[in-house]
């Protein structure tokens, strides 16, 4: 039992999935972001929100690749996605994607911060020094959705509506923590396992959703977590061939991936769970308790914001 089953019963669920994109309902006029959105499980989020009628902008450091990517989607689903430059790794370029964004749209109904890396060699650093794992999937998707704030709010009070922010986590998380004395190259980042770092930055994911849901849950920001599945996917690029091809064995597709985030996005069932975390396929589910802590939560966002004030 305890973390072990916990990994288990999130890593390989038993329950068949109540939930699937034909469930996701009209999102016509509706403005939504998701990053990472070129590959794997981004890709198919992307695929399920166009199919029901969003506008979607993908944000991806990739240009070639998005593009591509955009023109596979609009050939499935009639609808052409935006792409906007956006490195999550390097916070000047995360500013100027907010500003590209904010320059086209008004609203914005859907934030996805689905993007991530996974085991990075560690002499990888973020653009300002950061551990990359953190900075990239925890730190840039910070920085990005406290750019994208305003916009969010005045949606809410424009509209009437709900808006959703969804922090793709992931299982990983259950064996995280937050030690701040690793956030930047230090001897103890570089005494980190690779896994580890990984856990951390998904646990951060999980403290910052809470923190967000103290914060803005009354003026009708709805942000949460989720753990996608175990999914094959590019984020596994720097696991060793051999182990990537064992996990491939039992790894579920993309489209299963993108089934747990698309939930939290857009069903009516979840409009009022902010601050909850979803787990394979589309159910609520249990964090570590440690990620709902208060003080941890405000110490984290406070660092975050410190690191993010002069760019």
């Amino acid at each position: 039992m305890g973390l072990s089953y916990s990994f288990l019963r999130q890593t390989f669920p038993l329950e068949k999935t109540k939930f699937t994109i034909d469930d996701i309902p009209d999102l016509n006029g509706k403005v939504a972001i998701v990053t990472g959105g070129s590959t794997g499980i981004g890709k198919e989020t992307v695929k399920g929100l166009l199919l029901h009628n969003a506008k979607v902008y993908i944000l991806t450091r990739n240009k070639e690749k998005t593009e591509h990517a955009i023109a596979e989607l609009k050939d499935l689903t009639g609808h052409e996605a935006q792409f906007v430059s956006c490195d999550l790794a390097d916070l000047v370029s995360v500013k100027h994607a907010a500003e590209e964004f904010t320059s086209k749209e008004k609203e914005l109904y859907i934030l996805i911060n689905n993007a991530g890396v996974l085991n990075p060699p560690i002499e990888q650093l973020t653009a300002q020094g950061y551990d990359l794992q953190l900075g990239t999937n925890a730190l840039g998707h910070f920085y990005l959705t406290k750019l994208l704030l305003p916009t969010l709010l005045s949606t809410v009070n424009h509209s009437g509506h709900k808006v959703r922010v969804v922090n793709v986590s992931s299982v990983g998380h259950l064996f995280g923590t937050l030690d701040f004395d690793t956030f930047r190259d230090t001897p103890a980042r570089r005494k980190l396992t690779p896994s580890a770092g990984y856990g951390q930055s998904k646990f951060a994911n999980i403290v910052l959703a809470a923190e967000f849901t103290r914060r803005y849950s009354d003026q009708g920001i709805v942000t949460t977590s989720a753990h996608p599945g175990a999914i094959i996917s590019e984020i596994f690029r720097h696991w060793h061939p051999v182990t990537a091809g064992i996990m491939g064995l039992f790894l579920s597709p993309p489209s299963m991936g993108a089934l747990t985030p698309l939930y939290a996005a857009t069903s009516p069932e979840t409009e009022n769970l902010g601050g909850k975390y979803f787990v394979p396929w589309a159910r609520l589910g249990e964090p570590l308790k440690a990620t709902q802590d208060p003080k941890l939560g405000q110490d984290f966002w406070e660092w975050c914001e410190e690191q993010v004030k002069d760019i």
